[in-house]
């Protein structure tokens, strides 16, 4: 199965075009398309989260739509509603925007919980229910959507609902200054950032090579000692001290499928335990709530998983 993991790495070649650095994170979008997951990328204004995105759903042969999200934005303009059309008299449905393979929901915390919260069942059960009646979304769908840290001014902290329905939260770092050079001197030499079409991205990966690759990551093996490795981790972010609410056992599905996907994106068909840990952060750490008092004195998810990942043996 060369054939599809090639195009996927074309993909990621795509969008190194756009985006300077940023491995890591291109590496998590291609894990959720693989995982029929969806990925939360958190950093600071002006590091391309919006641009990442773009640039990734340039080089694929699927339908993206954008919301932006804002103070004002309410639940049927991301779900759609039912209105009446005077010119045949009846009530229809208008489908919103995430009817569609890639939605970028851009700046997420910034609008109410009310209005995030109307993607819960459009994030795990991959449908819109409105006025009695159910209607699937396409095939395939994955939310990617970026947010500032919540600290910031002008946002709201995602309910633990929601984020438990992320696959992965990643982190998007500020660049190196090899990596920030590089970015000034592309803008130098007149790269837009609002013209991606310039920059020569084209689509690579098709819903076929997609379909492919869900299926060969799908046969990856994992020997029971690494599931039992994969459980024993998520339970011991349940008892750690400085925690107040541990990974769920959607957690742990998520670690599993997910590592399968980074062991087959290495040319492998099995799974190691050190594809566990290097999983483990960014699928657990946005499921961990830290007691209080643990985030006074600076206690941080990754810090604590850390902690797990020295604690619990590892399978030989």
């Amino acid at each position: 199965m060369n054939e599809p993991r090639e195009a996927l790495g074309r993909l990621r070649a795509e969008v190194a075009k756009a985006v300077v650095g940023q491995e890591g994170v291109v590496a998590g979008l291609v894990i959720a398309l693989l995982c029929r997951g969806h990925v939360l990328l958190e950093g600071p204004p002006g590091v391309a989260k919006t641009l990442l995105v773009r640039a990734f759903a340039a080089g694929l042969d699927l339908e993206m739509k954008r919301i932006q999200f804002t103070p004002d934005l309410m639940p049927g303009d991301v779900t759609g509603s039912v209105i009446y059309d005077p010119r045949s008299v009846e009530f229809i449905f208008r489908h919103g925007p995430v009817f569609t393979n890639l939605l970028l929901a851009d700046e997420i915390n910034r609008t109410s919980p009310k209005t995030q919260s109307a993607l819960l069942e459009v994030m795990e059960e991959r449908q819109v229910s409105t006025d009695g009646v159910t209607r699937p979304l396409p095939e395939p769908f994955v939310v990617a959507a970026t947010q500032n840290p919540i600290e910031h001014e002008g946002t709201y902290p995602l309910p633990e609902a929601q984020l438990d329905r992320f696959l992965l939260k990643l982190t998007v770092p500020l660049p190196t200054r090899d990596e920030e050079l590089g970015v000034i001197r592309a803008h130098h030499n007149g790269f837009d950032p609002r013209d991606l079409a310039a920059t020569g991205i084209k689509s690579v990966a098709t819903a076929a090579d997609l379909a492919a690759a869900r299926e060969a990551a799908g046969r990856v093996i994992v020997a029971d000692e690494v599931l039992a490795y994969v459980v024993d981790i998520c339970r011991a972010t349940r008892a750690m001290p400085s925690v107040d609410l541990g990974a769920s056992p959607r957690g742990a599905t998520s670690l599993l499928h997910s590592t399968k996907a980074w062991a087959w994106l290495s040319g492998r068909d099995y799974v190691t335990p050190d594809d566990v840990k290097v999983m483990a952060r960014p699928a657990l750490r946005h499921r961990l709530r830290l007691r209080p008092e643990a985030e006074l004195e600076g206690f941080t998810a990754d810090a604590v998983l850390d902690s797990v990942l020295a604690s619990v043996p590892t399978p030989r």
